[in-house]
């Protein structure tokens, strides 16, 4: 209704999980990061936990739009069933013919675990994700967990994704399933959004909707935070009431006011209770300052000190600011944009004293093996690439869609010295954050003879330097001759390395955990921030 009023090409706040309209806050990265970490592992259970309408779903969504077209994808909204309901549903989801008057539970188990051998050798990933998942009951769970029993001597042949409120992890706690928590091999509770990112979040959903101007006062986004707490789907609802309020008035902006009767429309009365109720308690709050502040009164004037005049207002003033950052992420050129990705790549082989010819970008991998060297790539959140720390490109978008590359040379706590087309240019982190989908791809040294990852009972070489290196690292005393096995000794302090820099302490040694290591041990690889500065 509104839509053309406000110049929108379509509706901005609808509560349907669509991931074109996913704002990335840190928070969604890493959520987002922990899922695919699941996917791309060899099998267990992922748990995503969040608050009704923090996004859970719609990062899921956006998980399924990253992953090969060829995975066996079983999407379960509704699970409230019994195990033989539960069964018959993932036999339903994968394609699964079964005889509906011969479906015992060993008949479904037999049929799923025939599919799943076969997606196997086909080289097809099979992934089940359930939401609401708290409404699972024990027994289905369990049933889950036998589910997954199936594998080869490297991978679990089912990936199970569970999405649900926080009362999914205190009953993962309870004792009788203990051993399906002790196969979850990456979990993640989803907060709400900070004030800060209620802000970008509001301008994001209209920007994908088609303008680049605010809508929302100031007054109004403090006013929303307030009222939403930072949960996604209430700003939604809200902001859409209030839109339709500010159309009707003929007005530009959504003012203060008018957010507040839209919030008013959505809570009702139980809104306004959980304000009558809180009257007696502001009263008496300001009786308490009226008399303390009489009291500082007296003081002030018995010792003869003036007082501070303050300013009382409904507004949250912040906190005073450096003077900002212009923002510099804006290409003059469309030419040098379009080869932005050569250029990224070329400062970022030269950071590692490695020639890049421009023409090769798309075999930027290759002439990596061909040095020494290894990519790594796919989606993280800013605060993990400040953990991984190494120089990296990223793959950003402007206000029209178009994309673009840079190179993130050193990171600050609020700055970025980047290479943007052939200049260096120290941004603002926010203004990378608001062009960043997290996207990257940065370059790692592997040790001689690593293959791939290293989990228990692997044996080489390799196995043998990593024992050096970690007792280098944790300064234990190291034992002759050294033992080439990954035993439960080493899988134990590669855990404690992991705690210590912030990974999941999964005990697997990959490439992720790999770079930590290289970064402690090996001065010479470029980093984002200097080690010493960074601990």
């Amino acid at each position: 209704m509104y839509n053309k009023y406000f110049g929108l090409e379509e509706t901005p706040f609808s509560i349907a999980p669509d991931p074109r309209y996913l704002y990335m806050s840190d928070q969604h990265r890493e959520a987002l990061a922990h899922l695919i970490y699941g996917f791309n592992s060899t099998g267990g259970f992922v748990l995503l936990t969040g608050d009704v309408g923090t996004g859970k779903t719609t990062i899921c969504r956006c998980l399924l739009d990253q992953i090969p077209v060829n995975s066996a994808i079983a999407f379960i909204f509704n699970p409230k069933l019994t195990v033989e309901e539960l069964l018959a549903t993932i036999c339903d989801e994968f394609g699964i013919a079964y005889d509906k008057d011969n479906s015992s539970i060993k008949k479904f188990v037999d049929l799923i675990n025939a599919f799943l051998l076969q997606t196997h050798s086909d080289g097809v990933k099979a992934v089940l994700i359930i939401d609401e998942a708290q409404n699972l009951s024990t027994d289905v769970l369990e049933q889950l967990r036998l589910l997954t029993n199936l594998e080869t001597n490297q991978y679990k042949l089912l990936h199970v994704i569970l999405l649900g409120q926080p009362e999914l992890a205190l009953k993962l706690s309870e004792q009788g399933l203990s051993q399906l928590s002790q196969r979850i091999i990456a979990r993640y509770h989803l907060g709400p959004l900070s004030k800060t990112d209620v802000r970008a979040y509001v301008n994001h959903r209209l920007n994908v909707a088609g303008i680049n101007k605010q809508l929302f006062t100031n007054s109004a986004i403090n006013k929303l935070y307030s009222f939403t707490g930072g949960v996604p789907r209430l700003i939604n609802v809200i902001c859409d009431r209030a839109l339709l309020g500010t159309f009707t008035k003929e007005q530009d902006r959504v003012s203060r006011s008018t957010l507040a009767k839209a919030a008013h429309e959505v809570f009702g009365d139980k809104k306004e209770q959980q304000k009558n109720t809180s009257r007696t308690a502001v009263a008496w709050t300001l009786m308490i300052l009226v008399l303390i502040a009489f009291g500082i009164a007296i003081a002030s004037n018995y010792f003869r000190v003036r007082p501070t005049p303050v300013m009382i207002t409904d507004e949250i003033q912040p906190e005073p600011a450096a003077p900002p950052i212009p923002d510099n992420l804006n290409w003059a050129d469309m030419g040098e944009m379009n080869e932005s990705g050569s250029l990224s790549y070329n400062t970022m082989f030269n950071l590692w004293n490695i020639d890049f010819a421009a023409e090769k970008t798309a075999d930027a991998c290759s002439i990596a093996n061909e040095n020494g060297l290894q990519c790594m790539q796919g989606l993280r959140s800013m605060n993990s690439l400040r953990n991984i720390n190494r120089p990296v490109v990223l793959k950003l978008h402007d206000n029209n869609g178009n994309i673009f590359f840079i190179t993130l040379i050193t990171l600050d706590d609020n700055t970025a010295n980047i290479s943007f087309g052939n200049e260096k240019r120290t941004v603002a982190i926010k203004d990378i954050k608001a062009r960043w989908l997290g996207d990257y791809t940065l370059l790692w040294r592997p040790p001689h003879g690593y293959t791939g990852t290293i989990r228990s009972a692997y044996k080489g070489p390799v196995v043998k330097w990593l024992r050096t290196n970690l007792a280098l690292i944790n300064q234990t005393p190291l034992i002759e001759p050294i033992n080439e096995i990954y035993d439960s000794d080493l899988e134990q302090q590669v855990k404690k390395f992991q705690i210590a820099e912030g990974l999941i302490p999964d005990g697997v040694v990959g490439p992720q955990t790999m770079v930590h290591i290289n970064t402690i041990i090996d001065s010479s690889v470029p980093t984002l921030i200097d080690i010493n500065e960074k601990s």
